[in-house]
C-alpha cells in the first residue's frame, strides 16, 4: 500500500494518534501495550523525548503490523531515515518544512505536517504530504476546519491537535476532520499505564459517539 492507503486504513481503525511526548525507552513497552489495549492504533513518539529512536524501535517490535508507529516533532531531513531504520513508518512535523515532508514521502512514508493557513496546506500537499494536522487547534475552530476543506483536497485526511478532549471532537467531525493527535490530555511524562490506558479508552469512547 501507498501512505495514503495505509494512513486511511488506520483512520479508518481509530481516528486518534496518541502523542507520548517525554516517555521514556524503560516506559515505551507498558505505555504502548496501554495505548493499544486502550484502542489506539497510531503512535507518535516526538523526537524531543529522551533516546526517542530507542523508543520508537521498541514500539515498532512490540506492536509490528498492529499499528502505526512513528515519530513527531521531526524537523530535520536526516531524522526521517534515522526513524525509518528503527521500525517507524510515521513522520509527524509541527511546520511545513518541505524538505521533512518531501523525504518522507520518497521513503514511502506517512508524512503528517503541522499547518495553519491554507497556503500552509497547499504548499504541504505540494510537497508530499500524506495528511495534514491542524495545529495548534486551540487557537481554531470547526468554522476554520469547515472553511479551509472548502478549498483544500478532500482526499487529504485533516487531523486537529491540540486542546482535544473525550467531549469536544464532535463538532470538529461534523467540520469534516478526520481523526484527531491526541497529546498531554491522554499521556504526560512519568504517567502509569494504568492512567494511560484509561484515558484511551475514554478518548476511543468519545471518537464513536
Amino acid at each position: 500500500m501507498n501512505p495514503n492507503q495505509i494512513l486511511r486504513q488506520w483512520l479508518d481503525a481509530c481516528p486518534l494518534v496518541a502523542i507520548i511526548r517525554g516517555v521514556t525507552p524503560e516506559e515505551a513497552e507498558a505505555i504502548g501495550e496501554a495505548i493499544f489495549e486502550g484502542g489506539i492504533r497510531m503512535i507518535e513518539v516526538p523526537l524531543n523525548s529522551p533516546r526517542p529512536l530507542e523508543s520508537i524501535a521498541i514500539l515498532a517490535r512490540l506492536l509490528g503490523d498492529k499499528a502505526l508507529v512513528g515519530a513527531g516533532t521531526v524537523l530535520d531531513p536526516a531524522d526521517v531515515g534515522r526513524v525509518r531504520d528503527a521500525g517507524g513508518r510515521l513522520i509527524v512535523s509541527p511546520n511545513t518544512y518541505a524538505p521533512v515532508i518531501s523525504t518522507a514521502a520518497e521513503a514511502g512514508l506517512v508524512s503528517m505536517p503541522g499547518f495553519f493557513t491554507p497556503s500552509e496546506g497547499f504548499e504541504a500537499i505540494r510537497a508530499g504530504a500524506t495528511g495534514l494536522k491542524l495545529f495548534p487547534a486551540e487557537a481554531a475552530t470547526p468554522k476554520v476546519v469547515s472553511a479551509q476543506l472548502a478549498v483544500l483536497p478532500r482526499d487529504v485526511p485533516l487531523l486537529v491537535v491540540g486542546g482535544v478532549s473525550p467531549d469536544n471532537m464532535q463538532p470538529w467531525r461534523d467540520a469534516g476532520a478526520s481523526g484527531f493527535g491526541l497529546g498531554s490530555g491522554l499521556y504526560k511524562p512519568g504517567q502509569s499505564a494504568d492512567i494511560t490506558r484509561s484515558r484511551a479508552q475514554a478518548y476511543v469512547e468519545g471518537a464513536r459517539r
